[in-house]
């Protein structure tokens, strides 16, 4: 890889961003510097370095593009200059250099995986690991998110589940997925498993209308939804799954496309008795594709994205459309048990090329009503009735929505269990054992007869588990719940009653931002506040010392992290320092009192915006409590917004409680020129704030909140960003669960 040796030091500036509002402070570039190649030591100059503006107010394909969509696919590893103090990474095209955002480094970590001719790469896995350590280092200087935690996770267990020594859980395995291994001796033959995650009821497609899924709600998903062509095994690696694929076959076709040809056994069964077939494995992409389900979700899925002919199908509003095609040409229904599926060249190579094929069943009514799925030879369709309208609504669209939130036997079930009952109000799910599921990818069914999931609170969750309410503590953390639970275990009037599993997590609790609209919009905002924040010490009143701080979104024990440790990665640690916080909100513009006056060091800062460069949200954005909020300037056109955070935070959750010590009460805060405001919920109205509309009903509609704990997990092994941090406007809506935009990424057409 080339590095830069020397870069002025006007090199050294902050990154900002604006997504749908906001300012951003820009720095002049230096337009030359030296570099030094992987194979030789000669210098070279770098070109002069485009401009990074503000995209408020500006049109995607009008005023820009992605930096990704105009180079990206031409762009090998090798054609990286790195800088060796920030570590930020440039490509030089048409002499001008560029510097590489979230964006293009997240989907080149698994787009431009191929090993450069004479290079010092030898295989795609180097080559990814380098993306990685590109991609982790800018993350880690844009901060979309603060790490708070990576903790250990114990699972305790009532002995009369048997097979858990045998079987453990691991960060890739949970207990929801593991009892497929487990027996009970219980009378009943059940388990009952805790979540500490508020289950919601969207239990048939948990990603319905948000940008990703509860975990709760996934993981009963996963329990009831199966017979997948590809899953995850035991170790988190995507397989072939034999108990459901009879034959595959992947090609690579002359034009670049990819098609995978899967022939399904015939013995697949739902959960009612009805045959599986092709059809129920190809119909929900074909319908998260449509107008017809954006409408539903008030989000565009855009299932089949990366497949032929998915621009032509997502245009087509039904018979008569003067837009896109009938046909799916990326989708095709071979045979009653077979399908193909075909994939765009603008993703293909891909590092992990297995996921293309990955497939599962749904039972057609559920999404389709009375309407089929069929294919005349030049792609998959829907039928006509499909598109039906009333007015300007489609008629599906009702139905689908409540498919999404149905949870009883209306629609049968593909997965291990079914849905018994849904308790709303306790906020308790009963399954049962489908005796039609065929098994995983072993062929391996469970035995266990009912599964509850309930709601726990972790300042009960041990009374309630030493009662007999639940039977599966999973993730237990924080010090004073993990020795609590250790200590029961472990006591020797307690021998024989209770098993634990031990692993360090995979994920980590954090500080989420709305990086769109409010101060958190500019990487200085999210860089003063970790510098104010004591990471270390919150990191260990929570685990107790049976956890660490991480930098950045990863997981310290994959393959990838270690190489690119290995490779010499150094991340900042945003060390608590009230100088240093004050120092980035000085450089970023937070330099002015409310009328516009010099800041007198003292209350809240503001930011001075221009009036091109603010939306209406950031133009009405105040404090929850309204005393401060963005102020026109009269003397100019701009505008002055505070440096204030409204923060939702759930409860109960000792996560929260500490971040009103660490955060909200920080003094820290206050002296860097942060006013904190905050509302303690439940967990999906603070969702509802988080995606600014009412994805579970909540939304209070005037968009307020910028700051939510939440927590990220990477349930398998498969590590890939890409669309995560998209700016173009249908993927930034659909993927972008930051709503972040790295200036960087932009690629300006005037």
């Amino acid at each position: 890889m080339k590095k830069a040796l020397a870069l002025l030091m006007a090199l050294s500036m902050v990154f900002s961003l604006a997504a749908c509002g906001g300012s951003e402070s820009t720095s002049t570039a230096p337009s030359t510097s030296t570099s030094a190649s992987s194979e030789a030591e000669e210098e070279q100059v770098l070109a002069p370095i485009a401009e990074q503006k503000s995209l408020a107010n500006k049109e995607y394909g009008t005023d820009y593009i992605s930096l990704y969509e105009k180079f990206g696919k031409d762009v090998t590893i090798a054609d990286v200059i790195e800088d060796d103090e920030t570590g930020t990474a440039y490509i030089v095209r048409d002499d001008v250099s560029y510097a590489l955002g979230l964006d293009f480094l997240s989907r080149a970590m698994v787009y431009n995986t191929a090993v450069p001719e004479n290079s010092d790469w030898e295989t795609e896995e180097d080559v990814y690991a380098s993306w990685y350590r590109l991609f982790i280092t800018r993350w880690n200087q844009l901060l979309p998110e603060i790490p708070l935690y990576s903790n250990d996770f114990y699972d305790l267990y009532n002995a009369q589940i048997k097979g858990v020594e045998e079987f453990p859980t691991n960060p890739y395995w949970a207990p929801n997925q593991a009892l497929i291994d487990w027996t009970s001796e219980k009378s009943d033959n059940s388990i009952i498993l805790g979540d500490s995650t508020e289950l919601s009821g969207k239990f048939r497609m948990a990603v319905f209308g948000a940008a990703q899924p509860g975990a709760s709600d996934r993981s009963v998903q996963d329990m009831i939804s199966g017979l997948g062509t590809v899953e995850p095994n035991v170790e988190g690696e995507l397989v072939w799954n034999d108990t459901v694929v009879a034959s595959h076959e992947e090609k690579t076709n002359d034009d670049g496309t990819l098609t995978y040809t899967i022939k399904l056994n015939n013995d697949l069964k739902f959960s009612d008795g009805s045959p599986i077939n092709a059809k129920n494995y190809i119909a929900s992409t074909l319908v998260f594709s449509s107008p017809v389900a954006t409408q539903a979700a008030g989000k565009d899925h855009q299932a089949g994205m990366q497949l032929v002919g998915y621009n032509d199908f997502a245009a087509y509003t039904g018979p008569g459309s003067e837009e896109g095609k009938k046909e799916f040409a990326g989708i095709r229904l071979i045979d009653d048990y077979t399908f193909s599926l075909t994939f765009s060249s603008d993703y293909v190579p891909y590092f992990y090329s297995i996921i293309y094929a990955s497939a599962k069943p749904d039972f057609l009514p559920m999404w389709l009503g009375e309407n089929d799925v069929a294919d005349d030879g030049n792609g998959a369709y829907l039928t006509d009735g499909f598109y039906a309208k009333n007015g300007d609504s489609y008629v599906m669209a009702d139905h689908i929505k409540a498919s999404a939130w149905n949870t009883d036997d209306t629609y049968p079930y593909s997965g291990m269990y079914t849905i018994e009952k849904w308790d709303s109000s306790t906020l308790m799910v009963t399954l049962k054992r489908n005796p039609e599921f065929k098994g995983d990818y072993r062929g391996k069914q469970p035995s266990i007869e009912k599964v509850v999931v309930k709601r726990i609170v972790p300042a009960t969750q041990l009374e309630d588990f030493k009662s007999g309410g639940i039977d599966v503590l999973s993730n237990i953390t924080g010090g004073d719940e993990t020795n609590e639970a250790l200590a029961l275990a472990d006591a020797k009037e307690n021998e024989g009653k209770y098993v634990y599993t031990h692993y360090s997590r995979a994920g980590y609790g954090k500080l989420a931002f709305r990086c769109d609209f409010g101060p958190v919009q500019f990487p200085e905002v999210r860089q003063a506040i970790a510098y104010c924040m004591d990471r270390a010490k919150f990191a260990k009143d929570f685990t107790g010392g049976y956890g660490v701080v991480v930098d950045g979104p990863y997981y310290s024990s994959a393959w990838q992290h270690k190489k690119a440790l290995a490779e010499g990665m150094v991340l900042n640690a945003y060390a608590t320092s009230v100088d240093n916080a004050m120092q980035v909100l000085e450089d970023g513009g937070w330099v002015y009192n409310s009328d516009g006056s010099a800041y007198s060091g003292e209350g809240v800062r503001y930011k001075k915006i221009p009036a091109d460069e603010i939306d209406e949200r950031d133009i009405t954005f105040q404090s929850k409590d309204g005393a401060y909020k963005t102020v026109k300037l009269e003397s100019e056109d701009a505008y002055l917004m505070p440096l204030c955070l409204n923060w939702y935070g759930t409860t109960p959750n000792p996560v929260s409680d500490l971040l009103v010590l660490g955060f909200l009460e920080n003094p820290n805060m206050a002296k860097a020129g942060f006013v904190i405001q905050n509302t303690l919920g439940d967990f999906n109205p603070m969702l509802d704030e988080m995606y600014q509309k009412p994805v579970t009903g909540s939304y209070g509609g005037v968009p307020m909140y910028t700051c939510f704990n939440l927590a990220t997990g990477f349930p398998t092994s498969v590590y890939d960003q890409a669309y995560g941090f998209s700016i173009e406007p249908n993927e930034f809506d659909n993927f972008n669960s930051n709503f972040i935009k790295d200036l960087a990424d932009a690629y300006w057409l005037a």
